[in-house]
């Protein structure tokens, strides 16, 4: 049993940064975030969600080309939360941002996440 909370989003401006967090709780909570496949996704308005990012048991990570070199997945496995480190930001990154998790060890793209939060809303402005 896990749940995923979401929280940090805001509004910022164009070229800011923003760092997200999602805490994990509850009795799988240790096991998800130490031995689970994590990661963010992202919905903007209009849109289809997306995979921004995720990151392994083991600390591997994935990007979605489009944040690659400005966003940094990564989590602290004593306090089970995943953060989310955006940089750059640009008007498109505007968007509702979700943490998900799947029960696996390893990360298989963005597919499979069984477990989601409730999002936090992002938004970019110039």
């Amino acid at each position: 049993q896990v749940q995923l909370v979401e929280s940090g989003g805001g509004s910022v401006q164009t070229g800011g940064s923003l760092r997200l967090s999602c805490a994990a709780s509850g009795a799988a909570s240790g096991y998800t975030v130490r031995r689970g496949c994590m990661g963010w996704f992202r919905q903007a308005p209009g849109k289809e969600r997306e995979g921004v990012a995720t990151i392994d048991s083991v600390g591997t990570t994935n990007y979605a080309d489009s944040v690659k070199g400005r966003f940094t997945i990564s989590k602290d496995n004593a306090d089970n939360i995943l953060y989310l480190q955006m940089n750059s930001l640009k008007p498109e990154d505007t968007g509702m941002y979700y943490c998900a998790a799947r029960f696996s060890n390893l990360c298989v793209a963005f597919a499979g996440m069984g477990v989601w939060g409730k999002g936090t809303l992002v938004t970019i402005s110039s």
